[in-house]
């Protein structure tokens, strides 16, 4: 496996709706040899589980299904569904058009499709039915695909049913997530812009200037919102895809450095054993 294979929602069909819904099971039986092995999309995915069964692995962390287990993979997030059969539920899929890049939009982006931390929810029994809810309209609006506003219901509902997650999360983080809301905003701004420049090795100040505060301001926000300084979540992004690409590919080092913004792959080398205490090679077989 030279690279981590990556899926498209739609790529060469820009008019299509930039949007699927699927039976888990019916999914699973048809792509099953693909699902189970560690993938990526360009598009985001919500997999909802609706009975105990199995596994459901997301970059370096295995979690365990239970009833109702909502699993959110980010964006060029690395998982792997396991060889049950007998997993029941629904996948939504849908591609970055249908975040709107409102404050409300960004703030569902980086805190609910989350590429480091947490990103399973177990939905409480009220919670479970208000999201079937959405999904039913969401079914039945895919039938008037004529209809005025289509489109933009569908994105409206499927935003709704991102929302209710979101005050689940903030419920079981009320400080951190209730704090300032113009610095979490600059903060998940931060974010984004690591997510398209990490691999470039553009310094604190660029970041700053490019949101058009000092690096101190930047700083300030990334401590109360993170606990980390801004270069240390430049450098866990950095790691994350240097876990993933040695873990999940057979790339030699040199390529991997390379593809990381790495002129030197000795560099890279002694990066990856001060970040995670042991070489590259050692982590990819697992000793």
């Amino acid at each position: 496996m030279s690279k981590v294979a990556q899926y498209h929602l739609h790529k060469f069909k820009p008019q299509k709706l930039q949007f699927e819904i699927y039976d888990l099971k019916s999914y699973l039986q048809k792509n099953r040899d693909k699902a189970t092995v560690p993938h990526s999309h360009s598009y985001y995915q919500l997999i909802w589980f609706f009975n105990s069964k199995g596994t459901h692995l997301v970059d370096f962390k295995t979690y365990k299904v239970t009833v109702n287990t909502i699993i959110l993979i980010a964006k060029d997030q690395v998982h792997a569904f396991d060889k049950l059969n007998e997993t029941e539920g629904l996948l939504i899929h849908f591609n970055d058009s249908f975040f709107m890049h409102t404050e409300v939009d960004i703030f569902l982006k980086y805190s609910i499709f989350k590429t480091h931390e947490n990103s399973c929810y177990t939905l409480e029994e009220n919670a479970a039915e208000t999201g079937k809810t959405y999904v039913e309209l969401i079914k039945k609006e895919l039938l008037n695909r004529n209809e005025f506003g289509f489109e933009d219901t569908v994105r409206f509902l499927l935003k709704c049913f991102l929302i209710r997650l979101e005050r689940i999360h903030r419920k079981r983080q009320p400080d951190k997530i209730n704090a300032n809301t113009a610095n979490r905003l600059r903060f998940y701004q931060f974010k984004e812009l690591i997510e398209v420049n990490y691999k470039k090795g553009m310094s604190v100040n660029e970041y700053a200037s490019l949101l058009a505060i000092s690096s101190k301001t930047l700083n300030t926000i990334t401590k109360s919102i993170a606990d980390k300084s801004p270069s240390e979540l430049i450098t866990e992004r950095i790691v994350l895809e240097s876990k993933r690409l040695v873990k999940f590919t057979t790339l030699q080092i040199s390529e991997i450095a390379f593809k990381l913004g790495f002129e030197d792959p000795s560099y890279f080398i002694k990066y990856f054993k001060r970040h995670l205490k042991m070489a590259p090679l050692k982590f990819r077989n697992g000793s």
